[in-house]
């Protein structure tokens, strides 16, 4: 059975040439033309890959192969070679995972074939899609039932397809044939018939020419959904949580329109809080699990589901909630959801200060007793009042290089002086905890949740900057707000990786968070960083000041800790991006922003004590 999908290979091994042809004879706008020359680009090297056992042994050949593919589905994602493109992902990640072994692979594989199914039903390449998947339940992932499905499909839906042959003696082996065909068909039970390919092969020819009836299709939709070309797909639903704070990411392929709502809790039937989103314009991935349970922090379950035949329903249930946050972020496109439930400390500091307005004549005559400094300080520790962790994000990372300039690439540098200043803050008593200490890739948003959950006191992003000019040079601090300057949103548009006109409809969006955020506090540690690291290194370099800025970053959104984004230097500058490759010149940026921390942490105590 196995060798039988392993056999086939593919039906088009002249496609290249029939493209090319296509392209040359029949002109078209410079959008397809460009699509296409992606496309054909990656068809030629898939097939070259193929060919080259030495090369196809190794992950990054696979990566590269899907390079044109992807961008050919960027450049033109409605054109006619988008379904395509899909077909050649699934098969990339198929290959890839029969050297690797690892079942991540064929379930992207599955992803990439079940989006053409989805999106394209009718399309000449469908069928093969649908007997491929087949191929991986059956030989890779040991969902048989599943893979009978789709070779029924093949069966019924496909009847004058060249795979209809194979699909029927594959089904024929793998058992439970008159099941599968009428699991299709939408019938329960076992067809009696003994001419059951006749009935599966009119019902097929009946549905090319009119509607199936409203019973059939009612039952057929709660089984396998189709996706009409232009809905987005839920591909991913991720989430960090704590025992105070909850953000989950709901990750799509296309930008659509949603609402929410909040569902109080009902004690008599058990029922929590309830939060739930409908995405417009959306269906369900293939890898999306239609529940998660959670066992930590607040968030108790995710569900998912398919509300109608056009919007996608994700609700989440919650131990506790307080106050949450909604807002939308692009590149790719996802929706974020933060949920807070009740601070202790934040209660307990309300309550100490009220109790001192209340005493304060009484204070006048008061006498601290020994040891009361001591005491002071674990009051405020306890109360949230000073600052213990500190959370270091080095920017980027991974598949994200940054700023590429002069030989350096950010996310290197980025990462070795996070490391530094980690050694000089630990060094000073801080509790250091990092985004990242590899290169690896971490979504933005993921970071400042991670800062969330793990209950930093402040959270320090560190990035290099790049400029066309490359005169300029200096360094700046930013803190969350609205952009104020061109070089603002030009500097968030490039950490943010989107065009710098979409900040506009980010600064809309932060109106509405920047109500609960740390707008003041983060300010204040953004002038003492920006002034005292200028202060250190100017000892021994000239440094220019670029100043105190704030915009709309991403990594910074929703951060419940006073949070920064230092950009060292520019990379762009030769000067610069030679001191910056040099430890004793990270030394001092260090040293500085350790000077900064540590003005803003005896501020903040100074005032919690008044």
């Amino acid at each position: 059975m196995k060798s039988l999908f392993r056999t086939y290979i593919g039906k088009w091994p002249a496609l290249g040439l029939l493209v090319l042809a296509a392209l040359l004879l029949c002109p078209s706008p410079a959008r397809a033309i460009s699509s296409k020359a992606y496309f054909l680009r990656g068809h030629s090297d898939f097939h070259a890959l193929l060919k080259n056992r030495k090369q196809a042994k190794f992950r990054s050949s696979w990566d590269k192969v899907a390079k044109p593919f992807t961008a050919c589905l960027k450049q033109d994602p409605d054109g006619s070679y988008a379904p395509k493109a899909l077909y050649y992902l699934g098969r990339v990640h198929e290959e890839l995972g029969m050297r690797s072994g690892l079942k991540s692979d064929f379930r992207r594989a599955v992803d990439y074939f079940g989006r053409v199914i989805a999106r394209y039903p009718r399309h000449g390449w469908t069928d093969d899609c649908l007997f491929r998947r087949a191929g991986i339940y059956v030989a890779r992932l040991a969902e048989y039932n599943r893979a009978r499905i789709d070779l029924a499909r093949i069966v019924v839906e496909y009847p004058r397809s060249d795979m209809h042959a194979k699909a029927e003696s594959a089904l024929r082996k793998l058992g439970k044939y008159k099941w599968a065909i009428a699991q299709v068909m939408g019938r329960q039970g076992d067809p009696s018939s003994s001419s059951l390919k006749k009935v599966a092969q009119a019902a097929a020819d009946k549905a090319l020419q009119s509607p199936p009836p409203k019973s059939v299709k009612e039952k057929a939709a709660k089984s396998r959904p189709k996706d009409p070309s232009g809905l987005a797909h839920l591909d991913m639903v991720r989430f960090k949580s704590s025992d105070e704070y909850t953000r989950v990411v709901l990750e799509l392929d296309g930008r659509v329109k949603y609402r929410y709502q909040v569902l109080q809790p009902n004690a008599q039937v058990g029922r929590p809080h309830r939060l739930y989103v409908d995405l417009d314009g959306s269906r369900l991935g293939h890898d999306v699990k239609s529940q998660t349970t959670v066992s930590d922090g607040i968030l108790r379950s995710i569900r998912t589901g398919q509300y109608d035949k056009s919007t996608t329903r994700v609700v989440l249930d919650f131990l506790s909630m307080q106050e949450y946050k909604i807002f939308p972020l692009d590149n790719p496109y996802r929706i974020v959801i933060d949920v807070y439930s009740p601070d202790e400390n934040a209660v307990k500091a309300k309550a100490v200060v009220a109790k001192r307005k209340a005493s304060r004549s009484a204070e006048i005559n008061y006498r601290p007793p020994k040891n009361s400094k001591k005491h002071s300080g674990d009051l405020l520790e306890q109360l949230g009042l000073t600052v213990r962790t500190i959370m270091l994000d080095p920017g980027h990372g991974g598949k994200d290089p940054g700023a590429v300039a002069n030989g350096i690439r950010e996310k290197d540098i980025n990462l070795r002086f996070a490391k530094i200043l980690g050694k000089r803050l630990k060094a000073k008593g801080f509790n250091i905890l990092y985004t990242r200490t590899t290169d690896k890739f971490i979504a933005l948003e993921q970071r400042t949740a991670m800062a969330n959950v793990k209950k930093a006191d402040l959270f320090l992003s560190i990035h290099c900057n790049a400029n066309r000019s490359r005169s300029v040079h200096g360094l700046e601090t930013y803190s969350l707000n609205l952009a104020k300057s061109k070089d603002a949103v030009r500097i968030a548009a490039r950490e943010n990786a989107v065009d710098p006109r979409s900040i506009s409809d980010l600064q809309f969006i932060l109106t509405d968070l920047m109500v609960s955020s740390k707008i003041k506090e983060s300010r204040d540690l953004a002038e003492d960083v920006q002034v005292r690291t200028l202060r250190r290194v100017r000892s021994k370099w000239p440094l220019g000041n670029k100043g105190i800025r704030e915009a709309p970053f991403y990594v910074l959104m929703g951060a419940k800790m006073p949070s920064v984004l230092v950009e060292l230097g520019y990379l762009t500058n030769r000067t610069e991006a030679k001191r910056l490759k040099s430890d004793a010149y990270l030394q001092y940026l260090a040293r500085g922003i350790v000077d900064g921390v540590m003005a803003y942490k005896g501020k903040i105590e100074r005032y919690a004590m008044k």
